[in-house]
């Protein structure tokens, strides 16, 4: 059974949410503690497609993950620079989903004009921090107790993948949708 991989679009949002919401109830995986609706997840396809890529990867017609880049910082200076973020269903991790995903997400982001990604990883989290380091992600650092949740504090490392070289001055920024083929 092969994985499929393609733009998100607004029909994905049910099966999007039903791989986030586990995740956001049962784990600090991520430190959402209010489980976003359907609508909610519409509403953020929409709004990252804006700008960044929000990818899907499916098998036999069914969204079993998904990944997406968002904006790293507020500030101008930061913004050759990402966060990236992968979902896998329960039931499809470890299958290759998460490379595939990236391995789609990362190019598309040097096409762009980004110049670094980076990943945020709730610890203890070996899966996640395998998957990243397997695709060429490489830690950067820790924020200790920095997030409260499921009755304890947890760490938050920080992994970066170089997308391109350092050129001055960088191009601008291209949104998604002056890529979105």
């Amino acid at each position: 059974m092969s994985i499929e991989l393609r733009v998100a679009h607004t029909d994905d949002a049910e099966e999007i949410q039903a791989i986030y919401a586990p995740i956001v109830e049962n784990t600090s995986i991520s430190f959402e503690e209010v489980t976003p609706t359907v609508e909610d997840m519409r509403q953020r396809i929409l709004t990252t497609l804006e700008t960044y890529p929000f990818l899907v990867a499916t098998r036999e017609g069914r969204v079993i993950g998904y990944a997406y880049a968002s904006q790293h910082r507020a500030r101008a200076a930061y913004r050759w620079a990402v966060d990236v973020t992968v979902y896998i269903a329960q039931s499809d991790r470890r299958t290759g989903v998460g490379r595939s995903l990236y391995a789609a997400l990362l190019p598309i982001l040097t096409r762009q004009g980004f110049r670094s990604a980076y990943a945020g990883i709730s610890l203890p989290n070996a899966e996640s921090v395998a998957l990243h380091e397997r695709v060429g992600f490489k830690p950067i650092g820790i924020f200790s107790e920095v997030g409260f949740k499921l009755g304890e504090w947890h760490d938050v490392g920080y992994w970066c993948y170089v997308l391109a070289g350092a050129t001055t001055p960088p191009s601008e920024i291209q949104p998604f949708t002056a890529f979105n083929e």
